[in-house]
């Protein structure tokens, strides 16, 4: 793996990465910006900050592969060391650029390591512009697209996808949602696809999860608003189905599910003054035959859905896609759990590029599992059950004060 911007000073850097999108653009993708965190130089490129927020304190990340790990140098990455704790860093790109006309393709590993009992963090990475100070980057600070996962025991398993729009943080609906196997302590990938006909597509370990239309999931403004002074008639009928009219409940249909025993008498010993009245006990209806429900036929007066007049929304705009300063990447992350490790950024205009990157980091992905084995092993670890149902009474997002991104939205 290569490091785009391995030199400090900006002239050097630039050559480097001219060369790099060089051999880029002959393979049909342009490299704006590739951290894979091989070398112990990583701080001189990336600026940790010291802004927290109100849940706890600030903490650095360390150069880390975790305590487990197929490849030990290939699979350093930043790491969060603490509990309870903030953690914002942050790297400015080689030289800015702007995604108009092009597609635009983020991708990144993210390990959860600490899943002891539960965990609960976020691990998402922002894209930024190149006009904010570094040293004081966190919650409060305007970003362009927010994307990755966000976990918080059972309840909480989504891929976050966020965009700015117009100074207005804007959530995926519905969320796209994390499976079980999803969230496990191993390392996955995660890849976003924005594109200039204003679509997207998420995948995670290189499979698609999500695709469509920006405009369509997102809140972004409509072609079209109501027009607030259009009622819906009186007489509209918007009931697709009804009851058929001609269809009438049998005169000898039998509601009673129960009955008295009919064929029940009272017991020789029974004394009414102290037993009081004798009733049969009770038994199945053999006549009953169940709920009578009247057929559904299509309504013939049935008017289709309602709608009110439309008119021309003056705020809508088509091209919702494109950013024109996108000068930085960072983490600004509230995590319950230490020992999430980001590594293998890479911001490029090409999903081939990105599969083909991809394709190899998951083969030693693929490792990981056997690696943890012989670390438990060699450390006298209980091996994990991969039939073991998940603990019962694991933490819950339901509480603000440990919501991973209340802060940011």
């Amino acid at each position: 793996k290569v490091i785009i911007f391995a030199m400090r000073s900006l002239a050097p850097a630039t050559l480097v990465l001219s060369g790099l999108a060089a051999v880029a653009r002959q393979a049909g993708a342009e490299v704006f910006f590739e951290e894979s965190f091989e070398t112990a130089d990583w701080e001189n490129r990336w600026v940790q900050s010291t802004w927290k927020g109100g849940n706890g304190p600030a903490g650095k990340f360390e150069w880390s592969a975790g305590e487990w790990f197929a490849d030990e140098a290939a699979q350093k990455g930043i790491r969060t060391p603490n509990n309870m704790h903030y953690h914002s860093i942050s790297a400015k790109l080689p030289a800015p650029f702007s995604n108009k006309g092009k597609d635009l393709v983020i991708q990144m590993s993210v390990k959860h390591e600490s899943q002891e009992f539960s965990f609960c963090g976020g691990g998402y990475i922002k894209l930024l512009g190149s006009d904010f100070d570094q040293q004081k980057f966190g919650g409060k600070t305007p970003y362009h697209i927010m994307f990755g996962p966000d976990i918080c025991g059972y309840d909480v398993a989504r891929i976050h996808t966020i965009f700015t729009w117009q100074g207005k943080n804007l959530l995926r609906e519905p969320d796209i949602k994390l499976d079980h196997d999803d969230k496990n302590e191993y390392t996955h990938l995660y890849t976003l696809v924005v594109k200039p006909d204003n679509t997207y597509k998420v995948l995670f370990d290189l499979k698609e999860k999500a695709s469509g239309s920006l405009h369509d999931n997102w809140d972004f403004p409509n072609k079209t608003s109501d027009d607030p002074s259009d009622k819906k008639p009186a007489d509209w009928v918007d009931a697709k189905r009804i009851d058929d009219p001609a269809k009438t409940e049998p005169k000898d249909w039998v509601h009673e599910k129960r009955m008295r025993d009919p064929e029940a008498t009272q017991p020789a010993e029974w004394d009414e003054d102290e037993d009081g009245i004798y009733e049969p006990p009770m038994i199945d209806n053999p006549k009953y035959t169940g709920e009578w429900l009247p057929e559904k036929i299509d309504n013939p007066s049935y008017k289709g859905e309602w709608k009110p007049k439309q008119f021309e929304n003056p705020e809508y705009v088509q091209d919702v896609y494109t950013f024109d300063d996108i000068g930085a990447v960072g983490f600004e992350l509230w995590t319950v759990n230490k020992g999430s490790i980001f590594d293998n950024i890479l911001i490029c205009d090409s999903l081939e590029h990105a599969l083909s990157v991809g394709e190899k980091l998951q083969a030693v992905f693929a490792k990981e599992k056997d690696a943890k084995k012989v670390w438990q092993k060699a450390n006298g670890k209980e091996e994990d059950s991969e039939d073991t149902p998940p603990p019962e009474g694991d933490m819950e997002d339901d509480d603000d004060e440990i919501d991973p991104t209340k802060e940011e939205l």
